[in-house]
């Protein structure tokens, strides 16, 4: 198989930098073909990627600003692969990334795949507890940091791999955003093309963001989720409510500590305990250990009542949501 690397990029030139130095390393001996897309970024990356005309073979477009989706499948539709590879610019790359997917695909070959998660040594205290919360089996079920071997997986675009057959009889990445990428793979599915996890072709997963810039973005995760659950009732899960009864539940528990009720506030304090013990075995440091606690909170309360924003206005007020919710797509 040829493979295109697809990498939209917006106003990082810092980043987009970073993720080609690790492709130039990569120990896959095959040619293999980089596209990048200015999704009408104000400060491109062109200087940047014309560093590495002679170390990859690259190409970049530029184009108006229509959100990460559509420039996903601009680049699609221009690279030359018949395999494509998607990643976010805030990623870095291991040397055998490609070798494993290659790999996986010669044996067991699937139109569409998805990577786990990892921290790189380098990143920050506040990065690689953002990771762990998103990544534990406390509070993802881990399904990101690759423990779902069985049963369907649905890819994340900051690390998905999708044949040029799948994109060409799906159309690729629709509007909504976030949400297009477990939306492509319910499409996918009702297809009748297959989806998997390769647990060895991981990424490291920057995140550059602030604990607010955090709490924004899990809370566009939880409004999709409804979105997604109308337009896909057959794959709705009963544990897409956990976020929000967490959040709801927690109340509840301050406010019978309040009048002397314990018990439910003890089972949070368990929890946030177990959770700490675990992200210390793993990370061998306390203070990582805390910023996780702060990062679930965060991950949990964000999502949680953006799920039932989203619930409310499409459930219960019967609003469209492109109406109800016009910052969850793009036109």
């Amino acid at each position: 198989m040829y493979f295109s690397f697809i990498i939209p990029v917006y106003n990082r030139p810092d980043e987009i930098n970073e993720l080609l130095q690790t492709l130039t390393k990569q120990t896959y001996t095959s040619d293999f073909e980089v596209v990048v897309i200015e999704d009408g970024s104000t400060i491109n990356c062109q200087s940047v990627v014309d560093e590495y005309i002679n170390k990859l073979n690259i190409s970049y477009y530029f184009k108006t600003n229509s959100g990460p989706g559509d420039s996903r499948n601009y680049g699609m539709r221009v690279a030359k692969g018949d395999y494509f590879i998607i990643l976010d610019s805030d990623c870095l790359i291991p040397e055998n990334y490609l070798v494993e997917v290659d790999a996986y695909l010669n044996n067991s070959f699937v139109d569409c795949f998805g990577g786990p998660d990892a921290a790189h040594e380098s990143f920050s205290d506040v990065q690689k507890a953002i990771n762990q919360t998103m990544t534990s089996v406390l509070t993802t079920g881990g399904i990101r940091g690759a423990s779902e071997k069985l049963g369907k997986f649905q890819p994340r675009s900051f690390n998905m791999g999708i044949s040029k057959e799948a994109f060409e009889a799906s159309g690729g990445f629709g509007k909504i955003h976030p949400g297009e990428d477990p939306d492509l793979s319910i499409r996918l599915w009702k297809m009748n093309f297959k989806t998997a996890l390769i647990p060895n072709a991981y990424v490291f997963h920057k995140r550059r963001i602030n604990w607010e810039k955090f709490y924004k973005q899990v809370n566009k995760f939880g409004k999709a989720r409804p979105i997604l659950n109308q337009r896909h009732p057959e794959y709705s899960k009963l544990t897409y409510w956990f976020p929000a009864v967490f959040l709801v539940g927690f109340y509840i528990s301050i406010l019978f500590l309040i009048v002397g009720i314990n018990v439910l506030f003890y089972c949070y304090a368990l929890y946030f305990l177990a959770l700490l013990i675990e992200t210390l075995v793993k990370t061998k440091n306390l203070k990582i250990a805390f910023l996780t606690i702060i990062a679930t909170f965060i991950q949990f309360f964000g999502y949680g009542a953006g799920f039932l924003y989203s619930y409310f206005l499409l459930n219960i007020k019967k609003q469209d949501p492109q109406v109800a919710m016009p910052e969850m797509f793009f036109k």
